[in-house]
């Protein structure tokens, strides 16, 4: 046996545990005020994307689909954003496996039946007292 048979190849690291820092290709990473400046123009993309996504929070749109791209922008380059967007993934992947459930899932559907008869009672009481009257018809 010689010693290059008793080296271990390493292990390839799972995306939990991939390195963390800057994408940015190595011509860039080595001139630092060029890595600066592409860090910069990183920021302010990721920045226009959140803004984006928040926009579409109030109006029609993807919002948080397009925040959480704004934060794997920002992810490309700094550190911050990458243990973000882990911590992010995990609780998502956390909260569809306690989606599926099967004691969650009938809490969750007696609770929205539950809610929706009592939102039916409410509509029915309402028009019981007041009725329908067109808006076209209303007296001033």
């Amino acid at each position: 046996m010689n010693a290059e048979s008793d080296e271990r190849a390493p292990e390839p690291q799972p995306a939990e545990q991939a390195e963390l820092g800057s994408r940015a290709p190595e011509f860039i990473k080595a001139r630092r005020g060029l890595h600066l400046s592409w860090q910069v123009g990183v920021f302010i993309v990721g920045l226009a994307v959140i803004g984006a996504g928040i926009l579409m929070l109030v109006f029609p749109g993807p919002g948080w689909l397009v925040i959480f791209g704004g934060m794997a922008i920002w992810a490309t380059e700094f550190v911050w954003a990458q243990i973000v967007l882990r911590w992010t993934k995990r609780k998502v992947t956390e909260a569809a496996q306690r989606a599926l459930d099967p004691k969650v899932r009938r809490r969750n559907i007696t609770l929205t039946v539950i809610g929706l008869v009592i939102i039916a009672a409410l509509l029915g009481w309402y028009l019981w007292k007041f009725g329908i009257v067109m808006p076209w018809k209303i007296d001033e």
